[in-house]
This record gives structure tokens, sequence and C-alpha cells, in this order.
């Protein structure tokens, strides 16, 4: 690099998701839960409608379907991404690695590289820092971030408790590198709390606990839910206490180090949990309603697809415009929680 040249700096060059076709609505729900009713199903989640994939589709199919979305509305090509980066708790084989088929699928070149992460709420921001990390350190010149996730699939029908949040989505961002003065991607800061990991568990399915006949005998529990062992449990008292300790102080530490306040911020893109959460979250750190941008109620939580639909639907919306400082904030499961700052 030449001495007057300015340093490669990332930054989001585009977004675009593949939603399935199925949709499940409050009035599905309502027939299949006599007790709740339509409203009482969105005073508690906020939620409308939910995309529930096929079991046709795949962590992978839906993965694909967002990239090729992506390579139209960004005019590129699959030989232009040097690296891929698939975030998901849903994948297609627990081996191989999904990112490796994705790449396969895609035409994408076989220099590049390609990995799976494990992480679920949080996940799009570890990305992001991957990427960036990725592309000023020239190890890539383009990164695609994927998220895709079919929790729907660890969900038994009869537990409405999360039956009623959830929903599957996959997104691809386009991370390139430009010159700059200006950190595009930047205030990064990350939390993990491993104490919470059975708040928000699928317990049977991995060695510790691997799939037994006993995995799909499902119990009725005291909230008239039921679940088997391999299904998906949270404890929704105890993650909103977690999220609601943890997650302000967190949020005015990413702020301080950006040299930001939460007047100055141009617009806030949460991990998409529930209405009620975020907005206890945003009273209590002191966004506007106009600052703080939401996506649950056409998607519910699509756990690491939440931030990049938000975004996506905020640019289509032209919410988010060149120059506006956007701070980004996952948390929740394992636990794990993670923010930045990006600069469109």
């Amino acid at each position: 690099m030449h001495i007057n040249q300015k340093p490669i700096k990332a930054f989001i060059a585009g977004i675009a998701s593949y939603l399935p076709e199925k949709i499940l609505t409050n009035d599905q729900l309502a027939k299949e839960y006599p007790d709740w009713s339509v409203d009482k199903i969105f005073e508690k989640t906020g939620i409308v409608t939910r995309h529930i994939a096929e079991q046709s589709e795949t962590c992978s199919s839906m993965a694909i379907n967002a990239a090729k979305k992506l390579f139209i509305e960004s005019d590129i090509l699959p030989s232009d991404i040097d690296y891929i980066l698939l975030c998901t708790q849903s994948p297609d084989y627990l081996l191989p690695t999904t990112a490796c088929i994705v790449q396969n699928e895609l035409g994408v070149k076989t220099s590049a590289g390609a990995l799976d992460f494990n992480l679920g709420c949080s996940g799009y921001i570890y990305g992001l820092s991957m990427a960036k990390a990725l592309i000023e350190s020239f190890q890539a010149k383009k990164v695609l971030l994927i998220t895709s996730e079919l929790y729907s699939r660890y969900i038994n029908d009869k537990d409405k408790s999360v039956r009623t949040l959830f929903g599957d989505a996959a997104t691809a961002t386009l991370i390139d590198g430009k010159p700059s003065d200006e950190n595009l991607i930047s205030s990064f800061e990350f939390g993990t709390d491993g104490s919470g990991a059975k708040n928000l568990i699928v317990p049977h399915g991995g060695s510790k606990q691997p799939i037994i006949p006993e995995s799909y005998i499902e119990r009725k529990f005291e909230s008239g839910n039921f679940r088997a062992p391999n299904n998906l449990y949270m404890n929704g008292a105890e993650i909103l206490t977690f999220t609601l300790k943890s997650i302000p102080k967190f949020v005015n530490t990413i702020l301080s180090k950006s040299m930001l306040t939460t007047e100055s911020v141009d617009r806030v893109v949460f991990h998409q949990a529930n209405k009620f959460m975020l907005d206890k979250l945003r009273r209590k750190i002191g966004f506007s309603e106009q600052q703080f941008l939401t996506s649950y109620e056409e998607y519910g939580n699509t756990v690491s697809s939440t931030i990049p639909l938000g975004l996506e639907k905020a640019i289509k919306n032209n919410e988010i415009n060149q120059g506006h400082k956007v701070l980004l904030c996952g948390f929740g499961v394992g636990y794990s929680w993670a923010g930045c700052v990006v600069e469109w």
C-alpha cells in the first residue's frame, strides 16, 4: 500500500432475503389453541405472521435462494465471492459443513473459504465482525454472509409458548471493501454467559445427549404445553430478565466506544425477539420510536436472520439512508450478545 493510499475498509454492499411461502397466521394458531384468541396472541408477541419452511426446504436451499437473489440485486457473480460465512443452528447435517454445500450449489470458486458457525440471535453481528477482519486483513475481497434458520423443525406443534414466536428465514449480505479513512463497520462489543445455556435449548440431538427412542416421547407440562427432549425449550422469563439486565448497559458501552449518544444514532436495529421485550428495551435505553426499527410483525423471531431482515426492510422503505449511523444489537441463545455501529 502506498503511503498516501487510504486503507481498505469493509462495508455492507447489499442485503437480500428468502422467506418460505408457507405462512402461519394468528388466525390459524387461535384455531389450534382455543384458550388463546387472535388478540391475545398479538398482545403477547406483537407478531401477526410467520413464514414456515416446507419439509422439502433445508438450511442450504434457503441460503442458496437468498444468495441468488443477492447476486441479482447487487449485480455480482458467484465467482466474485472469496469467502462464505454461514450462520445457522439448523444445518443440513451434523457434518459436512452446510457452507461447503452452498459453495458447490452456487458455483462459488473452489479457492474460496467457507465455514458454518453455530450462533443464534447474536450471530449476524459475529458474522459482520469476521467478514470485516477477512477483508481488512486482505484475506478476502468480497464475503458472502448468510443466515439461514429453520427453528420450526425443533418446535412441538402443541407448544404455543414458542410456536407463536418463531419463524423461518434466510438472508444473504454482501460485505465488500473500499478505500476509506472511516471505519464503516465499527465499535464491536461482545458478551457471553454460558450459565444461561439451559434456558433456550434443544436437549437431545448432540453428542452429549444423542437421539434415542425416548427423545421423541412428549409430555405435558404445567403450562399446558407439550414437548419432547428433541424439541425446543425456552424459559422466557429468565431470558427476559437477562436481556433487561444486560443489554441496556451493553448498548451504552457501544455508544461510548463510538462516541455517540442515544440521540445522535440515526437508526437502531435490535434482534427481533418480540414486541414486549423490545418495547421495554427501547424505553429503558431511551431511543425514540422513529429511531427504533422493527420487523417482528411480519416475520416473527427468525433468530440470526432478524437483524438483516430488519435492515433489508428499512432500506426498501427508505428508513435508512446514506450517511446514517445504525446501531445493531443481537442477544439471546447461549447466552450470547453482540453489537456494533454501521455507517451507511
